[in-house]
């Protein structure tokens, strides 16, 4: 796992950089944690938005590493929650706030996404600050379904098109999307059903309101661990240890790969000092015990990618969901 570079001067060019901040508040890089030399950030409350109802994956991750990023910038660190349009008015929110670091957010796959979907949101408005996790896509059913295996349930698809419902986090949701890829791999109609969130939408799959949900499998498999849900695959090339047994759609016959990531995110135009000690200590949070612990108990993996690389990986993510979802 990589953390960021502290930069190396002489001297005499440390000494007009400390003049500099002084001046302008600007600092140079500092790694390992807490704020940059001569930066006077953070020296307040920090706000982490996620936009995402409570209870979901991404709700899970902003609090635990909020209580992380607490212990390394010294600061209080206030998750609030600002749900709604598939995350959009969470995303248009921070978007919209100073750049100053104190508005923060854990954004979820779908800010790569949403600009294709008639949604006013574009990654060039965020400074991406690290990539803290990835969750693989999943399609269960209630424990009493007559469903057993993904090929029943696209038979059912195929004999009866355009009955059979599906539940998803959110009309241009990650899972919303994955309907749409198993859809095309299956050659099937169905309805898809749009919940403010994964949680309630994994809960319309248990109560039978819905004939399957697509979720992230941190949401899937504990339902499914105590006999509430059937998982039927897992959309990843390999096996997910976290469902040992349940085979993968491609196994099954559905080249269907599809997941969920999470970034943490400012508005765009942070000062570099800041961008820094925010990154820095990301890197260091997402190394915690209690986090760690927290992605892998539910199937995730714990995947790190710093400032740089995160801004690269959401660019990649944004040219592939083009392809997915406007041909």
């Amino acid at each position: 796992m990589s953390t960021p570079v502290t930069a190396r001067r002489s001297a005499a060019v440390v000494a007009v950089a400390s003049l500099a901040v002084a001046l302008s508040g600007c600092a140079s890089r500092e790694g390992g944690g807490g704020a940059a030399e001569g930066s006077d950030f953070p020296d307040g409350s920090i706000t982490l938005y996620t936009p995402t109802a409570a209870g979901g994956a991404t709700d899970l991750t902003a609090r635990t590493l909020g209580a992380e990023l607490e212990d390394d910038l010294g600061v209080s660190v206030v998750v609030e929650n600002r749900p709604g349009a598939s995350g959009s008015v969470g995303m248009q929110f921070l978007a919209g706030q100073d750049p100053d670091g104190y508005s923060i957010a854990v954004l979820p796959v779908e800010v790569s996404m949403l600009q294709y979907q008639d949604f006013d949101v574009d990654p060039a408005d965020y400074d991406f600050l690290g990539q803290v996790n990835a969750q693989p896509g999943t399609i269960a059913v209630p424990a009493d379904s007559p469903y057993q295996t993904l090929e029943d349930l696209v038979t059912a698809a195929q004999e009866d098109p355009g009955t059979l419902s599906i539940s998803t986090a959110g009309a241009g949701s990650i899972w919303d999307a994955g309907v749409s890829a198993l859809s095309q791999a299956a050659d099937i109609d169905v309805q898809a059903v749009p919940f403010d969130g994964g949680a309630p939408a994994v809960t319309a799959a248990i109560g039978g309101q819905v004939d399957a949900v697509i979720a992230g499998i941190g949401e899937t498999a504990p339902a499914n661990a105590d006999g509430r849900l059937r998982v039927l695959a897992v959309f990843t090339e390999e096996p997910a240890p976290a469902l040992d047994g349940v085979p993968t759609a491609i196994e099954q016959g559905y080249d269907v790969q599809i997941g969920s990531w999470a970034v943490i995110a400012a508005p765009t135009g942070l000062p570099d000092d800041v961008r820094d000690t925010l990154e820095s200590a990301i890197a260091t949070a997402v190394e915690a015990p209690t986090y760690v612990e927290l992605i892998e108990s539910g199937g995730n993996i714990v995947t790190y990618r710093d400032a740089d690389e995160a801004s690269e990986f959401v660019d990649e993510e944004s040219t592939r969901f083009a392809e997915l979802l406007t041909s």
